[in-house]
């Protein structure tokens, strides 16, 4: 059995701990390294130590000591550290596994130059069911195409600081593309006094935040006399943890190249 050696970005974070964890429960994986900011309270300790199971890998905040003995960096964190990560990454030929949101064109452009010198899984959501959703939504786009006004409905905790999701952004990019259009030109996202009729071919954009809600989306298709509701909602984290350790696997005999989940879960295979 091949063993995947993963490092671990946001080290002492509320999503790094969930990857460590899920790193150290599976049976093909070992955690490589731990990284975290210099300024985090947890630097120079034992990244599993809050699982009463002590690894022996410190959270590092230097990459060259942090990724020393790793194959594969998850990232959860925010776009500047992730780029950072990126460009050492690509350098050292370490294969990333990117779960970060919020990153403009710029940002989006190297990860794509990164991918020619290592392998990269890049996707704002690595649940398995939210990506099974976004199947779902293009279906449901293509044969809803006409008569129905679309409204995209994200909550996240209070602590999330970009609007809207990744993900949600995300759902309003499959179903754009599923309609022939493209988001950048059809998207509301703010809707404040007197608006005028909704415009028909848009797609609109509502955020929520608060409490500690881990993450829940609605898209609604609403025709005339009928409305079609595609949820998703998430009460934990671990379903990104182990859809990131899925997309690892997927990357192993990958040398470069960008992926995203639809590549890890061969949903691409499905016809719509």
């Amino acid at each position: 059995m091949t063993v995947l050696n993963i490092a671990i970005a946001g080290a002492g974070g509320r999503m790094g701990r969930m990857l460590i964890e899920a790193v150290q429960e599976a049976p093909d994986a070992r955690l490589a390294g731990a990284l975290d900011i210099a300024a985090a309270p947890g630097i120079g300790t034992d990244a599993s130590a809050y699982l009463g199971k002590p690894s022996g890998v410190l959270i590092e905040s230097e990459l060259a000591k942090g990724l020393a003995g790793a194959s594969f960096l998850i990232d959860f964190t925010r776009p500047e550290g992730t780029l950072e990560h990126l460009a050492y990454c690509a350098e050292h030929g370490i294969k990333l596994i990117i779960g970060t949101t919020g990153f403009d064109e710029a940002g989006k452009a190297a990860i794509a130059a990164a991918a020619k010198k290592t392998a990269i899984v890049f996707a704002p959501n690595f649940s398995v069911g939210v990506n099974v959703t976004m199947k779902l939504l293009e279906l449901a786009a293509k044969n809803l195409s006409v008569g129905y006004d679309i409204e995209v409905i994200e909550a996240h905790h209070r602590h999330k600081v970009d609007a809207p999701s990744g993900t949600a952004l995300k759902m309003g990019e499959v179903i754009a593309d599923a309609l022939g259009r493209d988001l950048k030109d059809c998207a509301v996202y703010a809707r404040e006094g007197v608006t005028g009729e909704r415009d028909p071919s848009s797609i609109g954009f509502a955020t929520i935040r608060g409490g500690d809600i881990i993450g829940d989306h609605t898209v609604l298709f609403a025709g005339t006399g009928e409305r079609i509701e595609i949820s998703h909602k998430s009460s934990s984290r671990v379903s990104y943890a182990h859809g990131a350790i899925r997309a690892a696997r997927f990357l192993a005999d990958k040398q470069t190249g960008l992926f995203d989940m639809n590549d890890v879960l061969a949903l691409n295979a499905l016809n719509t």
